[in-house]
């Protein structure tokens, strides 16, 4: 059986700025070490999926250059993860839609001919083995087969939510954020939401890309347009992400997936990594997030005089780092991060090369690269001083944005 993997990694992520002022979405960094889309190539990569094309668009520099320098195979094999940028085969256009961008690059399938694709995206966080989707999506017949995650009835109008037949398997509707959704034939108040996660039989994909490519008035989106033709066609079947088993997985982090959508979600899943039993364990040696290292020297503390000691607790704390006599709580320290003498940060996450000054404190933030926190500098304890100089989150997390200049 052959299968290609696509991941849509095209997106804008408009709602994660000033994060994603300089990179893609999937680009931005994540628990330390990681970038968004290390997550759905790890899940490829461990299932031995080992052909997989990263479809990008904007901004992507720093995403192609982590892919190409990271996610390298072994071509003598046929193994590749390859970006491809928008190529504009069809004409001077951008993708148009998740869709759209498929169907501009139809060569990828024709060159590749799998039996079957499958469609990921990029920007969330979970862990899963995508082959025991596949099997069940060969062994139904499904022309697509959709992965969801059980999610309670009062939040359907969040998400795409699908409606089964009452088999619980053969998708009877997809529908955006109903208000009026009903349970679960074996669940009553719960619902299915569309995880982003698809598998097609091959042919079935291309001839519905065509179709959707000469209607004028598609928004050429896979969830909003190529699903909704297989729903009424009836081959289309639901994977119910519940079932899904991951090698070393335990019952705290089994099912865990976060769609890191806004900054709140994102601080969120960072803050989810960091409990003594996280709810997401990047510990898990059997299905292992893998990503790329700078050749940095281990994070190093110094100074136990009086109250200056480096510490870091209930933290995580990248290669590269210097805590040189500050404090660090449930916080995560990207490497290359410095708290100089009698910094505090708390519940925060420092992306790379951030320095922390002397005596600064730095609460409920999310500060991204090559940032300088001044000597004495108070951030995330005055609202309404905050706002007038960052971006801070309905639930009052400050974020800063990469090289920013703070002043006091």
């Amino acid at each position: 059986m052959k299968v290609l993997a696509i991941v849509l990694a095209g997106g804008e992520g408009k709602r994660l700025m000033p994060l994603t002022a300089d990179r893609a979405k999937p680009a931005v960094p994540f628990g330390g070490i990681y970038r968004l889309v290390d997550f759905v190539l790890s899940n490829l990569a461990n299932a031995e999926y080992f052909r997989i094309v990263v479809l990008t668009q904007y901004k992507n520099h720093s995403l192609d250059r982590h892919i190409s320098r990271t996610w390298r195979l072994s071509s003598m094999l046929g193994n590749y993860v390859t970006p491809v940028p928008a190529q504009q085969r069809l004409g001077p256009r951008w993708f148009a839609g998740s869709a759209d961008a498929i169907f501009q690059n139809l060569n990828l399938i024709y060159d590749e001919e799998p039996e079957h694709v499958i469609v990921f995206g990029a920007d969330h966080i979970y862990r899963m083995d995508p082959r025991q989707m596949v099997a069940q999506h060969i062994e139904s017949g499904a022309d697509v087969t959709v992965a969801a995650i059980r999610q309670p009835l009062k939040l359907a109008d969040q998400f795409g939510v699908i409606e089964t037949d009452p088999s619980g398997r053969r998708i009877a509707a997809f529908r955006e954020k109903p208000t009026d959704a009903v349970g679960l034939p074996d669940a009553p108040d719960e619902i299915y939401a569309s995880m982003g996660n698809y598998v097609f039989r091959t042919q079935s994909l291309i001839a519905a890309l065509r179709e959707d490519a000469l209607d004028p008035g598609s928004r050429h989106d896979l969830g909003g347009n190529i699903i909704p033709m297989f729903v009424k066609s009836g081959g289309a079947e639901v994977y119910d992400f519940a079932n899904n088993v991951v090698p070393g997985s335990t019952e705290r982090d089994r099912g865990y997936w976060r769609d890191v959508g806004t900054l709140d979600a994102y601080y969120e899943a960072n803050m989810d990594l960091i409990a003594v039993h996280p709810v997401f364990n990047l510990y898990n040696g059997r299905w292992p997030i893998y990503t790329g290292h700078d050749p940095l020297p281990p994070a190093k503390f110094v100074h136990n005089d009086g109250d200056r000691v480096g510490r870091a607790l209930e933290s995580l704390v990248s290669p590269g780092v210097i805590v040189s006599g500050g404090t660090a709580l449930r916080s995560i320290l990207s490497p290359g991060v410095v708290l100089h003498s009698h910094s505090l940060v708390e519940d925060s996450v420092l992306m790379g090369n951030v320095r922390v000054g002397r005596n600064a404190r730095v609460r409920r933030a999310i500060i991204d690269k090559n940032v300088i926190v001044p000597d004495g500098a108070r951030i995330g304890f005055d609202p309404e001083h905050d706002r007038e100089r960052f971006a801070v989150t309905k639930e009052g997390i400050v974020v800063i944005g990469k090289s920013e200049v703070i002043d006091l």
